[in-house]
C-alpha cells in the first residue's frame, strides 16, 4: 500500500505529460487505460486524473503531517505539565480536554472552517488544535506513573526543577508512545480532511484534493464511476498503509520492551 502511495507522490510528478490544470474538452471523461497519455482517464474538464491524484495525495499527506505535528506538540506539552505538576493545573487542563471531547470534532471543524475560512495553513492549524486531547491523556497517564519512579525522585532530591525533569527524564520516556499514536492519527486526519473537502470546506479549487475529486466525480457516477472509485481507492491506500505502518511500529516497540 505504502509503495503505491510513494509512487504516486514521488514518481508520478516526473512522468512525461504530468499536468494537473490543462483542460482538453475533446478528451474529457476518459475511462482508465483508454488513452496511453491518460492512464487513469480524465475528468469532466479533460484534466489528467493521475496527475491530479498525485497532487491530491501529496496535499492530504502534508495537511495530515502538519496537523498531527501540531496536535502532538500541544497534547504532549499539556500531558507532561498536567501529569507532573498535578493539582489545580491538572484539573484545569484535563477539564479543557473533557469539554473539547464533548463536542464532535467534525462538527467543531465545520463551524470553525466556515467561520474562519479554509486556507491550507489555517486548515492545518485547526485540525491540529482539535485533535490534541488523545495525546494529552495518554502522556498524562504515563507521566503520573513515571513521576513516582526512583530516577525522577532522585533528580528532584538533587534540586532539579520541574521543567528540567520533564525535559530530561519524562519526555524521552513518553516520546515513543507519542510517535506510535501520531502514526495512527495521520490516517484519521486524512479522513477528516477529505470529508471537509468533499463538502466544500477543505482544500479549495483549483488545488486538487481527494475529497474534492470524489465530490466532482459523483455527478458522473453512472457514466464514469472511476472518477469516484480512483480517489476513494487512494484514500483507502493512504489510510491502510499508514495503519499498517503504525501497527508494525507498535509491535516492534512492544517486543523491544519485553
Amino acid at each position: 500500500m505504502l509503495a503505491i502511495v510513494a509512487v504516486l507522490v514521488l514518481v508520478v510528478p516526473f512522468l512525461p505529460g504530468f499536468d494537473t490544470d490543462t483542460q482538453d474538452l475533446g478528451d474529457n471523461l476518459l475511462a482508465p487505460l483508454q488513452n496511453p497519455a491518460h492512464l487513469l482517464g480524465t475528468d469532466a474538464l479533460g484534466r489528467d486524473i493521475l496527475s491530479r491524484l498525485s497532487v491530491a495525495v501529496r496535499v492530504s499527506l502534508l495537511v495530515a503531517f502538519g496537523a498531527v505535528l501540531i496536535s502532538a506538540l500541544v497534547g504532549t506539552s499539556v500531558g507532561l505539565t498536567a501529569g507532573y505538576f498535578r493539582g489545580r493545573i491538572d484539573t484545569v487542563l484535563m477539564s479543557i480536554g473533557d469539554i473539547q471531547l464533548a463536542i464532535p470534532v467534525v462538527l467543531l471543524l465545520i463551524v470553525l472552517v466556515a467561520t474562519l475560512g479554509s486556507r491550507p495553513l489555517l486548515l492545518v492549524v485547526l485540525l491540529g488544535l482539535t485533535d490534541w486531547v488523545g495525546y494529552g491523556r495518554v502522556v498524562r497517564s504515563m507521566v503520573v506513573s513515571l513521576r513516582e519512579q526512583e530516577f525522577v525522585q532522585a533528580a528532584r532530591s538533587a534540586g532539579a526543577s520541574g521543567f528540567w525533569v520533564i525535559r530530561k527524564h519524562l519526555l524521552p520516556n513518553v516520546l515513543s508512545q507519542v510517535v506510535i499514536l501520531a502514526a495512527f492519527e495521520i490516517g484519521v486526519v486524512v479522513t477528516i480532511e477529505s470529508s471537509l473537502s468533499f463538502i466544500g470546506l477543505g482544500i479549495q479549487p483549483p488545488t486538487p484534493s481527494l475529497g474534492l475529486m470524489i465530490n466532482e466525480g459523483q455527478r458522473y457516477l453512472q457514466s464514469n464511476p472511476s472518477l469516484v472509485f480512483v480517489p476513494a481507492l487512494a484514500i483507502f491506500l493512504v489510510i491502510g498503509g499508514i495503519q499498517f505502518l503504525s501497527q508494525n511500529v507498535g509491535v516492534r516497540r512492544s517486543r523491544s520492551t519485553t
